[in-house]
């Protein structure tokens, strides 16, 4: 009976307690006291939801929480009474909030001094090389992420320098840099460029959406700026036809596709039909892009058509006289870091479309159509839209800034540190935080290697495809071998790569090879950060350009690696399919875009499997994975269903013997 009135007492006094810290919650000056010490709306509900599981579930409450939550109960005192201990709570498991003050001043982007830095990719070194490198002459070094070339064989500087806007020096003075700006999820390199430059003048190329951004820009820092409208040289038209048919191509025409899987369908659809074709796309190495721009080219070479994604948009210089686009679907990431698939963009099918007819070229006027007759009327609206002015630039945090906050928070990964900044980060109307999705990708990734946070961070910035497993799992073993202090030698590298490699046999051990060329690329990167424990970045060079060559043997023998990935595929599933990223693809009443037809892969209607998972699998509008799940679960639902239909019969009989035994 004892027993029973304590437990009685308990969950009264538990319910009461529920009743107190409930209306605690709700108490809007206590969220607006919560809030000037750093708790905003979300952190305040995540330190009460702790705060209330502590409160309830604790054995022992401390003395002095115990003897505020008993007046209170009793009517002895208030119950903002709690905000001390629930303050005191939430700095155990927020510890940034003893230094919100400091942390808001290094976090503050507004001021000057704090804007410029952050981290991408480097500018693919063909751009570079086929605009810079001394056409006219004039000597001129390179400068990317991974390369270092100079003109002088003995390494002394020459008086122009080409680089990467990743690269590019705040501290050396300059007489003149040229840039090229226009997408605004590359804002913060060349905010950086264009604030930090030690430059007397500065070119800045881009559309006419940045002119109204970069003038306001440069009105904050008292410059002048000069604005010069440069019109093109060649004309270029949209036809009112489309190609509707790859029988329909002519010489000079590039076919814009928006996915891999649609390069290598349409490439071996065009050699099908006896004619050649070179194939650019984006994780392409930048000799076998130039190899194979070079053979597109050659007006004495047979390929005088192209299949390309709107990798040909920047940096390659090609006599196009057609564009011709397949899909104006393209898969994009949104701010939030989330993938969608939109229709192209004005801005991106301005600078696709402008390939065609360039004033270089043997064409002298370019033309611009589409594929499919229903994307036509899409296409010529798209166009004609006035491109969105640009009106905020972005910014990074630098690794001083993530140090001072570790100073802070000694305790804080890597991945919280950034997570943490960007949410007290200030910012003012012209500026955004890009986003920090794929670095803090990479600082999970080694969270657990034992790294001095300035490495860490270094190892964070590296521009690796996170979409390849072989990039990251070899990335992570660069890390770990760092951590033990042992140097990355030439020998450990082949080791890791399985060199030599051997020429690819079908699709799957192409995109194998590319991977391999961005583990040697990402281990370059390394090697000018931290020199002395990549030690061989020559001769890593070196396999790489033997890499380089391999691959480009793979890709001009593309349609046999296609046609060997088809004779090893599951039969009646389109062995492309396979290649897609799982995710989910744009469906429309007629096929996917560049879903290969009957009568286009040379195929008779009577030899194709007449199945409708197999004709929904051809036509792209199902993949393999989903069919087979759709199989196991059409399955156990028949499986059940004869079970169901057996006990019903059984049923029935037994009624049926019953009532003859009456």
């Amino acid at each position: 009976m004892a027993v029973l009135s304590v437990i009685t007492m308990w969950f009264l006094l538990t319910g009461e307690l529920l009743k107190i810290l409930n209306k605690f919650y709700k108490r809007n000056e206590m969220q607006k006291i919560a809030a000037d010490q750093g708790l905003d709306a979300r952190l305040f509900h995540q330190a009460f939801i702790s705060f209330r599981k502590y409160v309830l579930e604790i054995s022992t409450l401390s003395a002095d929480l115990h003897i505020i939550l008993n007046d209170i109960c009793c009517g002895a005192g208030h119950i903002d009474d709690l905000y001390p201990y629930f303050m005191r709570h939430a700095k155990q498991i927020f510890p940034m909030l003893d230094c919100m003050e400091d942390l808001r001043k290094i976090s503050d982007l507004r001021v000057p001094a704090n804007c410029f830095c952050g981290f991408i990719s480097s500018m693919s070194k063909e751009d570079v090389k086929s605009k810079f490198l001394s056409p006219q002459g004039v000597p001129c070094d390179l400068v990317t992420g991974e390369e270092r070339t100079f003109v002088d064989a003995e390494g002394g500087q020459a008086e122009h320098v080409a680089c990467t806007i990743e690269m590019c020096s705040v501290t050396t003075p300059c007489q003149c840099l040229i840039q090229m700006i226009r997408d605004i999820s590359r804002g913060w390199a060349w905010t950086r460029a264009l604030l930090g430059l030690c430059a007397e003048e500065i070119h800045v190329c881009g559309e006419p959406a940045v002119i109204n951004f970069v003038t306001e820009l440069m009105y904050t820092t008292g410059e002048e700026v000069e604005v010069r409208n440069y019109k093109r040289l060649s004309p270029c038209s949209i036809l009112d036809r489309a190609v509707e048919s790859l029988d329909n191509l002519r010489p000079g025409d590039c076919v814009v596709c928006f996915s891999k899987n649609d390069i290598y369908s349409i490439s071996r659809q065009i050699e099908s039909r006896g004619l050649e074709c070179a194939v650019i796309y984006g994780s392409l190495p930048p000799g076998t892009k130039l190899s194979q721009a070079k053979k597109f080219n050659d007006p004495e070479d047979p390929c005088k058509i192209l299949v390309a994604t709107d990798a040909i948009g920047m940096g390659l210089n090609l006599s196009i006289k057609r564009i011709i686009f397949n899909s104006l679907v393209k898969p994009n990431i949104n701010v939030k870091g989330e993938k969608e698939l939109n229709t192209i963009s004005t801005s991106q099918a301005l600078q696709i479309a402008g390939r065609a007819g360039r004033f270089s070229s043997i064409f002298k006027e370019g033309e611009v159509t589409t594929m499919h007759r229903d994307d036509l009327p899409i296409l010529k609206e798209i166009l004609s839209r006035t491109v969105h002015a640009i009106e905020i630039a972005g910014l990074q945090p630098t690794a001083e800034q993530i140090e001072m906050f570790a100073y802070h928070l000694p305790d804080a990964t890597l991945s919280n540190l950034i997570d943490i900044f960007v949410s007290l980060s200030q910012v003012d109307g012209m500026y955004f935080v890009c986003n920090i999705d794929d670095f803090k990708f990479l600082a999970d990734m080694i969270q657990h290697i034992p790294l001095n946070l300035r490495s860490r961070y270094v190892f964070c910035t590296a521009p690796i495809n996170k979409k390849q497993p072989f990039v990251c799992t070899s990335f992570l073993k660069f890390a770990r071998q760092f951590s033990r202090d042992e140097p990355l030698t030439f020998d450990w590298v082949c080791r890791l790569v399985s060199w030599p490699l051997v020429p690819p046999k079908n699709i799957k051990d192409l995109v194998h090879l590319e991977a391999v060329h961005d583990v040697l690329d990402l281990y370059l990167w390394l090697s000018y950060r931290f020199m002395d424990m990549f030690p061989d970045a020559n001769h890593v060079r070196e396999i790489q350009q033997e890499l380089d060559s391999i691959i480009q043997l793979g890709v001009r023998n593309i349609t046999r690696l296609i046609r060997a990935t088809e004779t090893s595929a599951t039969p009646g599933i389109d062995p492309l399919s396979s290649q897609r990223r799982p995710g989910p693809s744009p469906v429309s009443p007629r096929r996917v875009r560049g879903a290969p037809k009957a009568q286009d892969s040379g195929v008779e209607a009577g030899q194709l499997d007449k199945s409708l998972g197999s004709r929904l699998v051809q036509e792209g509008l199902l993949t393999p994975d989903l069919l087979r799940q759709l199989q196991k679960e059409w399955s156990k639902e028949h499986r059940q269903e004869e079970v169901g239909v057996k006990l019903v019969v059984e049923t029935l009989n037994n009624k049926m013997k019953g009532r003859k035994k009456k």
